[in-house]
């Protein structure tokens, strides 16, 4: 292909997305123009399947700057993806395919979500680590993974922790592209932003690779060297020049967010040649070159079928809950919800091939480790080390890929992975996040360990269901009811032992049951460690007493089922901050400060969670 087609077909990618956020009056067009040449040379190397956007052994393209939609909708456009001319043309507009940022599941191509800057090299990262897993399984799963970052990703500690366990874990089939413009929203970059980047990621076990991002043969023989793994990770540095082609704007911070002007694209599309007056055009000869990487696909996946055991593949991925056999506990015992937890992940193992996961270098507080089985990449247990952030955008795109993946730390330690999370609700990621040490009952450690306000600020995340059992039997069937949700899933823990007071069955399915009768104008609620408290309180008032393990399950009910188990005076009683309460309750017994650093029982009693004093509280004895 000579220089100015691929001129012409660069160009082409640049008033494509100029054109979108001009109409729009919105958007970003920098990181497209500046990235457009690389992305000509980029469509010849890469493996995809417009035709069958989940084919197990495409190559996966993250671009970790989701602000970057222009480009990439451009792109999925003219390589064939279910994405029409109109779609562009109404790029971030109510209900189109083309939202201002990718949406996982929601646009035909886009692997995943990436909206915080950072977490789409996280995900790329879960990607290439899926992509180790699988093919040690099956060799001819044997794609590349390609993740496209900037500036900001790198500067967004997320990305200096995925790309750690990257170089630990030799991950050589992450490339990842950094587009060194040199350029954010306040400026030039290097005010707030000297990192040696090339001996940064030597230093993390990387291949670094240096382009130049506007020279189509450097562009070319970097990529053709990039997909031939030397063992390590890759960096390509490529240096580029934001907002190129834009007449007047070139290297201008003033094109990272905003519209280039119709004046500046009219005059843009001149220089280059093409009709100033034309938007949204795309080239017949240009087009037929892009599609080549469609055509390519189809050709791809026919002949890789041929030799791929693609039965056996697709056995891996199935998910068949029925043949589970889960652990039973005895009446009585008392065992803490995080050991009973541990028993009940391994018997999940057992049964389904693609379920995995790892701690945050808490395993053995956790009791996640899943027995007889090694440590990843050659076993189903992930050590993450204390990169807690990573691990969730990591265990997001585990579950993107195919897997059902947990990951787990403490309870408070949810807030270093907060963005993560909230990723996987909107996302409607089938993950689990197994938060153990969930009270003021985690004890000598005292307030910076002890979780108050968790519980409340994950429940007030959309999506996201949040289990807490009272004991071994109810956290076996939050389980059950867990891998029936199509979401993402939390288990807050004890790390206290909790007496077996529940049912051996019970339909978890609606959140809340009926645990104890009583009289009608009294009504307990509680949730984990709480339920034993309420079931001693009601024994002193005759009270009735609701256990709810997942309150976000509850409040989904109709108000008949929550008239049938609200009777009376409602109190709910958890050692939490507990507003999301007062929707049902006409009192809360629970945390209004940090904890205290002592012994569990004692700090639990400390702050009033002790069944005399809460049933004089409510009464005195019936």
């Amino acid at each position: 292909m000579d220089l100015e087609m691929k001129k012409k077909m660069a160009d082409t990618i640049r008033f494509l997305a100029a054109d979108m956020v001009e109409k729009a009056k919105s958007g970003h067009p920098g990181a497209a123009l500046g990235l457009a040449d690389i992305m000509v040379e980029f469509s010849d190397v890469i493996r995809l399947t417009p035709h069958n956007p989940d084919f197990i052994n495409r190559d996966r393209v993250v671009f970790s700057g989701g602000h970057a939609t222009p480009l990439i909708y451009s792109m999925l456009y003219l390589w064939g993806y279910d994405i029409s001319m109109d779609d562009l043309k109404s790029f971030r507009q109510l209900g189109s395919k083309t939202p201002g940022h990718p949406e996982y599941g929601h646009t035909p191509g886009i692997e995943v979500t990436t909206g915080p800057l950072g977490q789409g090299v996280a995900n790329a990262v879960g990607f290439a680590m899926a992509k180790k897993y699988i093919s040690k399984k099956f060799p001819e799963i044997d794609h590349k993974v390609w993740c496209f970052c900037g500036d900001g990703d790198l500067e967004e500690g997320i990305s200096y922790e995925a790309c750690s366990i990257a170089g630990t874990l030799g991950l050589e089939d992450l490339i990842i592209i950094y587009d060194s413009n040199n350029i954010s929203i306040e400026g030039e970059v290097e005010e707030v932003f000297k990192d040696d980047i090339k001996k940064r990621f030597e230093a993390q076990n990387f291949r670094v690779l240096e382009m130049n991002g506007h020279d189509f043969d450097d562009i070319k023989k970097t990529l053709i060297k990039a997909r031939e793994s030397d063992g390590r990770a890759t960096l390509i540095i490529a240096k580029t020049t934001i907002a190129r082609g834009a007449v007047g704007l070139e290297g201008s911070e003033k094109t990272h967010g905003a519209p280039l002007g119709e004046d500046v694209i009219k005059k843009s599309k001149e220089v280059a040649g093409f009709d100033p007056n034309k938007t949204f055009y795309v080239p017949d000869d240009v087009l037929i070159r892009f599609r080549c990487v469609k055509e390519k696909g189809e050709l791809f996946e026919k002949e890789w079928e041929k030799k791929a055991r693609v039965k056996e593949i697709k056995a891996f991925f199935e998910k068949d809950f029925s043949k589970i056999k889960w652990p039973e506990f005895k009446e009585g015992e008392v065992i803490a919800t995080r050991k009973s937890n541990g028993e009940i992940l391994n018997a999940i193992a057992a049964a389904i091939p693609s379920f995995l996961g790892g701690s945050a270098d808490l395993a053995p507080s956790n009791n996640t480790w899943l027995k007889d089985e090694d440590k990843f990449p050659h076993g189903r247990n992930i050590q993450y080390g204390i990169r807690e952030h990573a691990m969730g955008a990591i265990n997001n795109a585990l579950s993107a890929y195919g897997f059902l993946p947990f990951a787990a730390t403490f309870l408070v330690f949810s807030d270093y992975l907060r963005g993560a999370l909230r990723i996987a609700a909107l996302s409607s990621h089938k993950n689990y996040w197994i938060f153990t040490h969930d009270s003021i009952v985690v004890g000598e450690d005292g307030p910076t360990h002890q979780p108050v306000e968790h519980l409340t600020s994950l429940r007030a995340i959309p999506n996201l269901y949040v289990f807490r059992p009272a004991d071994a039997n109810e956290n076996v069937n939050a389980w059950k009811a867990a891998l029936n949700i199509d979401a993402p899933v939390v288990f807050a823990l004890s790390r206290q032992g909790l007496k077996n007071i529940t049912p051996k069955q019970v339909d978890l399915s609606k959140g809340a049951y009926l645990l104890k009768d009583g009289r009608d104008d009294l009504t307990l609620l509680a949730s984990g460690s709480e339920v034993n408290l309420a079931m001693d309180v009601a024994k002193m008032l005759d009270a009735r007493v609701v256990s709810v393990p997942c309150f976000d399950l509850f409040d989904k009910q109709d108000e008949e089922f929550k008239k049938e188990l609200l009777k009376g005076r409602v109190v709910a009683i958890e050692a939490n901050r507990g507003f999301e309460w007062y929707k049902y309750a006409d009192e809360v017994i629970g945390m209004d400060s940090f904890g205290a650093s002592g012994k569990g029982s004692e700090v639990y009693k400390h702050f009033g969670f002790d069944a005399e004093k809460i049933a004089q509280k409510l009464g005195g004895n019936k």
